[in-house]
């Protein structure tokens, strides 16, 4: 064992977190669970997801027989909604093909939807106590710390040169508590802004620290200035039921349900596709604009509210829609600005 991981696992038992949900009674399900919901997610916000998610699908047997729109429900908020399709489709992977029990080989485990190479190292190491090395990106930013490794972990020869570290420090013995302890040494340790240098167990050997610039690494993803989108919902109201439909299962809020958009404010087109006729407009009211941000653009989006004298027969071709009653919602996957949007929906109708 390394002097840097016998420093990790000594600071672990004595300041590690041992008391997350996922952390008791340990199966491989929820353990990938966990994983899964803490990509790019923080703990707190993961903790009353998971606890929901895992009281209605306690196992992965649950989770392969559920419908896809009540998975995305559960998600609804979590977003990064290709984790949780990838979530159903390897939980359907594990039952097909392993007969419902995870496989304990690296490659397979690294081949199911959605798990990444270290997603799956975390899970194997975790639960079966197999030596593989993690890096997520709070091991990241403690190894590029530790070792100040130049550049931006994006890249394939600094990611590369971080998998060489983790690597070589993951120990044979006590890796499920040694893989913990490096997650929360970035969670809890070496954060991204205000490190705790001064509480660190491996500041000595730090040449960051030793710089005295430790918040320059890892180095910064390349700025680039966000495009900006723009699109109009048509949101169909009739008593307390709205008008949504399920979006294409690959691009953004695939398979979530979404009110129709259109290019431009000029919604005639949606409305008759949807069999809308003037004589069934009892009110259009354009609201105010609002901005949603993905990781790689911005979308601003403008809801125009038309409340119905009746409701159109729509038939629906391509995609799935529905009648979504406010008072006794369906269980479905909603966008974030649907969600938003649902929730201020009284409010509007009272002007």
């Amino acid at each position: 064992m390394t002097p840097f991981a016998k420093s990790i696992l000594d600071w672990y038992e004595a300041y590690g977190r041992k008391e997350l949900p996922w952390q008791q009674n340990k199966t491989a399900y929820s353990v990938w669970l966990s994983e899964i919901m803490l990509q790019q997610t923080q703990v707190a916000t993961v903790i009353p997801y998971y606890q929901r998610f895992i009281e209605r699908f306690p196992t992965v047997a649950d989770l392969a027989a559920a419908p896809q729109d009540e998975v995305l429900h559960y998600w609804t908020g979590l977003g990064y909604y290709a984790r949780a399709r990838n979530l159903h489709k390897a939980a359907q992977t594990v039952m097909e093909q392993y007969q419902g029990e995870f496989p304990q080989e690296l490659t397979a485990m690294n081949a199911l939807p959605g798990i990444g190479r270290s997603t799956a190292a975390a899970v194997l190491s975790s639960v079966y106590k197999l030596p593989h090395a993690i890096l997520d990106g709070n091991v990241k930013r403690t190894l590029a710390r530790y070792y100040a490794v130049d550049g931006w972990p994006g890249q394939k020869k600094v990611e590369e040169q971080l998998w060489q570290y983790a690597e070589q420090n993951t120990p044979s013995i006590d890796v499920d508590k040694y893989n913990q302890a490096m997650m929360d040494m970035g969670a809890m340790i070496c954060t991204r802004s205000k490190p705790k240098c001064s509480l660190c167990p491996i500041s000595a050997g730090c040449q960051a620290l030793t710089q005295g610039n430790p918040q320059d690494y890892p180095g910064k993803k390349p700025k680039k200035e966000k495009p900006v989108k723009e699109t109009w919902f048509v949101m169909l109201h009739h008593n307390d039921e709205v008008w949504l439909e399920q979006r294409p299962q690959v691009g953004i809020w695939g398979g979530l349900y979404s009110f129709p958009e259109h290019k431009n404010a000029q919604v005639s087109d949606v409305l008759a596709r949807l069999g809308v006729e003037d004589q069934q407009i009892k009110r259009q009211q354009t609201l105010i604009a609002f901005r949603h941000t993905f990781s790689h653009y911005h979308l601003d989006i403008t809801p125009i509210l038309i409340e119905l004298v009746t409701k159109p027969n729509v038939i629906m071709e391509d995609n799935k829609g529905l009648w979504y009653n406010l008072q006794q919602p369906e269980q479905i996957g909603l966008a974030a600005p649907v969600k938003q949007l649902l929730e201020s929906l009284p409010f509007e109708l009272m002007n």
